[in-house]
């Protein structure tokens, strides 16, 4: 039986009042050749709002702009049309209110996972004793209070990713920009990330917006999932996941979701 999906419109959106995050308009394009002579248009007229404390995944097939819109977000890429605001204020430019964390790890090898997540710290008005409090804190947080003096190269991939994400989410962003950041993990530690990443919001209550190819991992851990087409690129439908929390994914209403929005891709 297939599950009646709750739809809310790309257009509409969540009430300005309770939006931290918000899109509108956005377009951006980009150059086919060396003198730009040709344009390929990646997103067109986006529209979508982050609710505090909410967690989205953006889904869809390759190339329909989901990496490019993060840019946006993080202030890596200017739009060519349209605006973004973060608690009200335009977005132009990286700023540590809005953290991300890539697929690869882009940690600093020659520094210590101690000194790697310490490092967005050295900007903060701390003191020495606080700033090495604060490591100790996201270490315990992260699960590896034991590995504090190991280099990049000493340790797992997954324990990578949760270095990465200890090294941003020390800097206590308004919303954690996610591109993918398990794609390259094992099964059983992309599960062991995902349940981190649920607890990890859960205790420190910050809004994320996680891109994905994989629909599971969607209706996993997102409140809702934004479909995109290609093509150009643009929210063609926002789902509600109703789950209830924790989620359990041996349920046939997890299944039909997955099933649901899987066959709505394959049409966007």
């Amino acid at each position: 039986m297939k599950p009646k999906l709750k739809i809310v419109s790309s257009q509409k959106g969540a009430p300005a009042a309770r939006a931290i995050l918000e899109v509108e308009g956005l377009s951006k394009g980009f150059a086919t050749n060396t003198n730009g002579a040709g344009r390929i248009l990646v997103l067109n007229d986006v529209g979508l709002t982050v609710r505090k404390g909410e967690m989205i995944c953006i889904v869809g097939r390759s190339g329909c702009g989901k990496s490019t819109l993060l840019n946006i977000l993080a202030g890596f890429l200017s739009p060519d049309r349209g605006c973004v605001r973060l608690g009200g204020r335009p977005v132009d430019r990286p700023a540590p209110d809005r953290c991300v964390v890539f697929q690869e790890d882009a940690l600093f090898p020659w520094l210590t996972v101690r000194e790697n997540i310490a490092f967005g710290l050295k900007v903060r008005a701390m003191s020495r004793q606080e700033k090495e409090r604060e490591v100790d804190r996201f270490l315990a947080l992260v699960g590896l209070t034991e590995f504090g003096s190991y280099l990049p190269a000493e340790i797992s991939g997954g324990m990578k990713q949760r270095v990465a994400l200890a090294r941003v989410l020390i800097l206590q962003p308004e919303v954690l920009l996610m591109d993918e950041p398990f794609a390259a993990l094992d099964a059983q530690t992309r599960e062991e990330m995902q349940d981190l990443l649920l607890h990890l919001w859960a205790k420190l209550a910050h809004s994320i917006v996680f891109v994905t190819h994989d629909v599971g991992e969607a209706v996993l851990l997102a409140d809702r999932v934004l479909l995109f087409e290609k093509a150009p690129g643009r929210v063609k439908e926002e789902i509600a996941i109703d789950l209830p929390r924790p989620r359990e994914k041996d349920t046939e209403r997890y299944y039909a979701l997955c099933r649901a929005i899987t066959s709505q891709m394959k049409r966007a």
